[in-house]
């Protein structure tokens, strides 16, 4: 039975599966009656469709019947009842019958269910509403009952009548589709029988394989009731009533016979194509060994400038898109040719194969001419342009190097160094890439042929080949003087830096002397405790001596090196200047000064002697030793109320 032949029943929502599960796992079958009068015939045939659904093992389980009776009469409910034992008697195993709040009249009510046990052949409770929750849980019963079972009558059956279309186009298309491939192998197996082409399947595959993995997600998300997650679920046609299983099955066999239909349909092109195939073949081979190799043949020279071979490489150009045209329909070809290829018979392969190396071969034959000239073009281009680039990276040298160079510091003689030497690096690098390309241009050439006759001939490029080579030895040559005079231009800097180094270093000592005085001034002042302090202080003077002293020494080798270079260069208009008198004068100042130092430290260790010899012996002093330290000590007063310097020097 078909939900087709029954949909206004189906409809009317005489009886449903929910989904929901009893405790058992049997399913749940409802039957709402209404205050209207019930057909039992709709209602017999409602459930023998809904009956017919669920799997054998499904059935085993048994069923529980809630039967709402809330709207109706007693002896309906009754006859629904007495009914079931007629429908599902052995399906059955508990029917709930809802009463309603205000329960039957007990006069009417007087059959007993449970007493008719035996004869039914199933339980049949009475209960309300809200204690049918004692027999089913909740998240198995619809909302109408209390639950939180989520079901769409009309949108179950919309999708039950989706499934049935498909089971049943599906089928149709399969028989169809065998009838296609039987017939195609027939054809196959006798080779002189006309093919029967308008023999198409009356339903589109593609559009039945949609409907058909559509409605497979919808079993497999277990939504076919129309749930989006609002409330617990079941869909009754799960794995449980066999729809997902059929639909897998169907779906399964419907792809099996439609890849061969597809390799029919494949079949049938290819014999269509390959008599088109061959006549454009032959167009474009013979032209591309006629006017396509005679354009060709005319075109050798590279010029002799970056205009010229920009020139070539236009004439080139035009030359290349007639030819793309051809390639374009070569390109097609190659392609309809390899898709009959792979489906090809053994009888066609010779063939194609054959069509197919003859346009390969002239195809890439011209191809590689063509991109042999335009590597050419293109590397003569890109050599002219290099040689262009170092001509005027060797005149801006060579200005550079004729231009008279007078550096302020030797900072500005650094900078102006490696500027130099960058120009060099510059005009070696590029000199090399010259080299490079001038090389590849010639490698190109050498290799360069022409199809004439059926074979490769040679290209005659000695013309060429001795312009590229005149080139590159003419940039040698200026290269080479250039580098001649960069040599003794950096010479030159180099001295002029260690010029200005020296001069630099030599104010730094200067500097570094006029710091060792100030120390010596302001802060070596003390002249100790006792003798014994006195002496560290001596000696650590005369090593703040000798650091002056190799200061000094230092500067004056400086001064006399400078001397040196500015005769080297012949710079009469640079001398030492004031530096050579500043460092005399300020070392005069630290002589005096450190002497000054010494003669108060020695003072001072006499005095710190003396007056510890009297401290020992005191008892015994005589009046000799005593005014010794007291003429000592006054002339160390005297000593340290006069300047250590004067302010003259």
């Amino acid at each position: 039975m078909e939900a087709t032949n029954i949909l206004p029943i189906l409809k009317k929502r005489l009886a449903f599966l929910s989904g929901g599960k009893d405790r058992r796992s049997g399913l749940i079958l409802t039957i709402p009656l209404c205050t209207e009068q019930t057909s039992m015939e709709e209602l017999s045939s409602t459930l023998d469709y809904l009956l017919g659904i669920p799997s054998d093992k499904c059935k085993a389980r048994g069923f529980t019947v809630i039967v709402d009776g809330r709207k109706s009469q007693w002896n309906i409910v009754k006859t629904v009842v007495l009914m079931l034992q007629n429908v599902i008697p052995a399906e059955v195993s508990l029917v709930c019958v809802v009463k309603p709040d205000e329960f039957w009249d007990k006069k009417v009510t007087h059959f007993c269910f449970w007493k008719e046990k035996d004869r039914l052949g199933f339980e049949v409770i009475l209960v309300s509403a809200n204690k049918l929750t004692r027999y089913i849980e909740p998240c198995q019963l619809t909302d109408e009952f209390g639950g939180s079972l989520v079901y769409d009558h009309m949108d179950w059956v919309n999708k039950r009548l989706v499934f049935e279309k498909f089971t049943k186009e599906s089928t149709s298309l399969l028989d169809e589709l065998v009838v296609i491939n039987e017939s195609e192998k027939s054809n196959q197996l006798d080779k002189e029988r006309p093919p029967d082409c308008n023999f198409l399947p009356s339903l589109d595959p593609e559009t039945v394989l949609q409907t058909g993995h559509e409605l497979l997600s919808e079993l497999q998300q277990r939504r076919f009731n129309g749930s989006e997650g609002g409330g617990v679920a079941w869909s009754p046609m799960d794995d449980e009533l066999l729809a997902q299983p059929q639909v897998m099955k169907l779906l399964d066999s419907l792809r099996e016979q439609y890849t061969k239909y597809q390799e029919v349909c494949r079949q049938r092109s290819k014999r269509s194509q390959l008599e088109e195939i061959q006549t454009k073949v032959m167009q474009v081979v013979n032209w591309l060994e006629g006017p396509g190799t005679e354009q060709l043949r005319t075109q050798w020279g590279i010029g002799d400038s970056i205009r010229a071979s920009q020139a070539l490489q236009q004439k080139h150009e035009e030359m290349e898109s007639q030819h793309s045209e051809w390639f374009a329909v070569y390109v097609e070809l190659n392609q309809q040719i390899a898709a009959l290829l792979s489906a090809g018979d053994e009888e066609d392969l010779v063939e194609l194969k054959g069509l197919q190396q003859q346009l390969s071969d002239v195809c890439y034959r011209q191809a590689s001419q063509l991109e042999s000239r335009q590597n050419v073009l293109q590397s003569a281009h890109e050599f002219h342009g290099t040689a262009q680039d170092l001509s005027q990276q060797l005149d801006g040298l060579l200005g550079m190097l004729c231009a008279d160079v007078a550096p302020t510091d030797g900072a500005a003689i650094q900078q102006t160094l490696k500027h130099l030497e960058e120009k060099l690096k510059s005009v070696e690098g590029s000199l090399a890439g010259l080299r490079e390309k001038g090389q590849v241009v010639m490698d190109q050439m050498s290799n360069q042929t022409t199809w004439s006759y059926g074979k490769d001939v040679p290209i005659e490029n000695k013309e060429n080949i001795d312009h590229i080579q005149g080139v590159m030895e003419d940039m040698q040559l200026r290269k080479q003087r250039c580098e001649d005079m960069v040599d003794v231009r950096r010479l030159k800097m180099l001295q002029m830096v260690q010029l200005f180094k020296c001069e630099e270093d030599a104010s730094q000592a200067v500097e570094w002397l006029g710091e060792l005085l100030d120390a010596l001034l302001k802060t070596h002042i003390r002249l100790g405790d006792d003798a014994q302090e006195t002496k560290v202080l001596l000696e650590k003077h005369k090593k703040f001596v000798d650091v002056a002293q190799s200061t000094y020494d230092y500067g004056r080798q400086l001064l006399q090196a400078t001397v040196v270079l500015c005769q080297s260069l012949r710079c009469t208009t640079r001398s030492s200047g004031d530096t050579l008198p500043r460092l005399n004068r300020v070392w005069k100042q630290f002589t005096v000064t450190s002497e000054e130092r010494v003669h108060r430290l020695e003072m001072a260790c006499s005095f710190h002697t003396a007056a510890e010899k009297v401290g020992e012996e005191w008892t015994i002093l005589e009046q000799e030793t005593y005014e010794e330290v007291e003429t000592v000590g006054k002339a160390l007063l005297d000593r340290l109320t006069v300047p250590v310097i004067f302010p003259d020097g």
